[in-house]
């Protein structure tokens, strides 16, 4: 039987993205992603409800105070609300104490929001890494039942090249959690990002859709991932450096076509991300194990971190 593919979104207002992380962007600039990103979320629902697909959107926290009837809105719909953080801080930035509260507080304020569980998470850019494994036991203790934060890439921001491209049992030193890592192409010997974001607008759509085609084959699910204003070629551009500006800007024009594509190209196996995971729990099928870190790295790492 085919994989199901998942399609998430990541729903920050555009001005929150790593590339952006050393601007200081004005208040009334920041007011008008918050705008564009609300009303690009809102097509984007009606272009799914149209081809009667649930999605799974992982959202900031903080937008669930500003903007909480979309919020509501998404979940009413029947998509699953996971957690993208509160503020959107990569987890580099963070100690296991502060990543911790900050955690609790996005689910806590999604939770009550939409008035559903939150129980998934993906860390803003991919950041739960080698250099943040001390994360995995946060996730973990947080009672969430999965996560989405691993790309097994190799990049210049993120990524863990050695791991495992189909769910797996991510282990801490207090248990475990199951990860649903974005998509791959496997080829030449290596892993190649094709899951969505800039790989979306920037590779030959026939890239995503052999990641997709390969994921079947074997009966493992696609995790796909895009963002908002990655569909919103009008909204104002931020003054990035020439090769940011290339990954953050370019194919924005043809993002809504590309998406119109894979929705009918896959037309009968989009599933949400929280039921792909009920149903590997409930399977027989024994996933694979996989830790960031050496086991007796771990007390030491978790120390340093606090």
């Amino acid at each position: 039987m085919p994989g199901p593919v998942i399609l998430s979104f990541d729903i920050e207002e555009h001005h929150r993205i790593e590339a952006a992380a050393h601007l200081t962007v004005p208040d009334d600039l920041q007011t008008t992603y918050a705008q564009r990103m609300e009303a690009t979320t809102r097509r984007l629902l009606d272009q799914l409800a149209f081809h009667q697909v649930l999605a799974t959107f992982y959202v900031v926290g903080e937008i669930a105070r500003s903007h909480p009837k979309l919020i509501q809105d998404i979940a009413a719909a029947g998509h699953e609300i996971g957690s993208h953080s509160h503020q959107h801080l990569r987890i580099h930035r963070m100690t296991s104490g502060s990543f911790a509260a900050d955690l609790k507080q996005s689910i806590d304020t999604l939770s009550q929001c939409a008035g559903v569980p939150v129980v998934g998470f993906r860390a803003p850019t991919f950041s739960v890494t080698r250099l943040t494994s001390w994360a995995v036991d946060v996730l973990i203790e947080s009672g969430l039942k999965y996560d989405s934060s691993i790309f097994s890439v190799l990049h210049d921001r993120y990524g863990v090249p050695d791991a495992p491209r189909f769910p797996y049992w991510l282990q801490g030193s207090s248990g475990q959690i199951l990860e649903l890592p974005p998509l791959t192409y496997r080829g030449l010997g290596r892993n190649w990002p094709v899951a969505g974001g800039g790989y979306f607008r920037l590779f030959p759509l026939a890239c995503l859709k052999a990641g997709v085609k390969q994921m079947q084959a074997v009966s493992q699910p696609s995790m796909l991932y895009v963002h908002p204003w990655e569909f919103d070629p009008g909204q104002p551009q931020l003054p990035l450096k020439t090769l940011s500006k290339f990954r953050t800007y370019h194919g924005i024009a043809n993002t809504s076509k590309r998406l119109e594509n894979v929705l009918k190209a896959f037309k009968g196996h989009f599933r949400r991300a929280i039921d792909v995971v009920e149903e590997l729990k409930a399977s027989s099928t024994r996933l694979e194990s996989f830790q960031l870190f050496a086991q007796q790295e771990t007390a030491a790492g978790a120390e340093h971190a606090r």
